[in-house]
């Protein structure tokens, strides 16, 4: 396993410069990980993308963090990589696409040999950024793959189970902002059987970003394809019934399917019960919604398909971390601070 990371120096002075109200809030929604302490000033080998090694049998976790403002900086890895922020904010050069900013509650998955190159425009000692990035050995991730395809593929839509990178950027999910900050303790443990603890929280966050990924690629189809699977049937007549009460049994007798095989098959094929999924997606429908500012949060919440309002604030503060009066009150305030 190699790392490089050359920097190239376009260093700038020191920005003093805290995060700004707007920023604040928008991290506060988002499933952020758990704060890694700071690298004492003693011990930094250098300001920008100073790193720490935690080596396991499957995986090597990193720890970067900057002080300093820095353009252009390339990094490189010779095995699949998961990273993840916790601190500040980076500009991501990935795959050739435009530039993304990357914030904490973010994930981004790179494949082995694909350089990043990273903007740091506003580290400073006071505003450090801090990222992790996670290399997994790749007999490892061949091995969880192919345990994937011999026991959880549907005999009606075979398909192989892989990671893909069309959906490279995305927010931590509750399940991934878990075992990631796992991950992370077990890696500062001393505990002797932690590279056991590793092997099973590292398995569960392939899987679940292997499922996510297949969850996106079905629904992608259901534009492209239409209804030729059974899994593409379920998920459009979900979209299509979204601000109605949708019934779990009309959507076992849709898949032809008992209850039990129902929430077993779905949960095996995205990771996540029907449940979760229909409420992911209202929310999503409420975030849109509580953009237009004229619309109260009891009316969203009928729009969106829940019969209680309380019900809707409690899951919109569940998978958002924020009420939705105070998710309004943050777009509120940054289209305030446009005008």
């Amino acid at each position: 396993m190699y790392f490089n990371s050359t920097i190239v120096l376009y260093i700038l002075p020191n920005d003093k410069r805290a995060l700004s109200y707007n920023q604040t809030n928008a991290m506060a929604a988002k499933n952020t990980l758990q704060h890694i302490d700071l690298t004492q000033p003693k011990y930094l080998q250098t300001l920008v993308e100073n790193r720490r090694i935690f080596n396991l049998n499957n995986c090597e976790l990193n720890v970067f963090e900057s002080y300093q403002q820095a353009y252009h900086v390339p990094l490189t890895f010779s095995d699949f990589v998961i990273t993840s922020m916790i601190r500040g904010k980076k500009v991501m050069h990935l795959f050739e696409e435009p530039a993304f900013e990357y914030l904490p509650g973010e994930t981004v998955i790179v494949p082995a040999h694909e350089t990043m190159v990273i903007d740091f425009p506003e580290a400073s000692a006071v505003t450090p950024t801090q990222c992790i990035a996670l290399a997994v050995d790749a007999g490892y991730i061949t091995n969880t793959l192919n345990y994937l395809n011999s026991f959880y593929n549907d005999k009606e839509d075979m398909h192989e189970w892989k990671l893909q990178f069309n959906q490279y950027h995305f927010d931590n999910d509750n399940e991934v902002s878990d075992l990631i900050n796992k991950l992370i303790r077990v890696c500062n443990s001393s505990d002797t059987t932690k590279n056991i603890y590793a092997d099973l929280n590292l398995k569960e966050l392939l899987i679940r970003l292997v499922q996510s990924q297949h969850l996106q690629q079905i629904k992608a189809a259901i534009t492209h394809d239409g209804n030729q699977t059974r899994l593409q049937y379920v998920l459009h007549f979900i979209h299509e019934n979204l601000t109605d009460k949708i019934l779990i049994n009309h959507l076992c007798r849709k898949a032809y399917l008992s209850r039990n095989h129902f929430f077993k098959w779905f949960k095996e094929q995205f990771g996540v019960t029907p449940l979760d999924y229909i409420n992911q997606e209202r929310i999503k429908l409420a975030k849109q919604l509580l953009s237009e500012q004229q619309k109260n949060i009891t009316a969203i919440s009928t729009l969106c398909g829940f019969a209680d309002v309380n019900y809707f604030v409690r899951i919109f503060k569940k998978i958002e971390g924020i009420t939705p009066g105070a998710y309004q009150g943050c777009l509120k305030s940054s289209s305030n601070g446009l005008n």
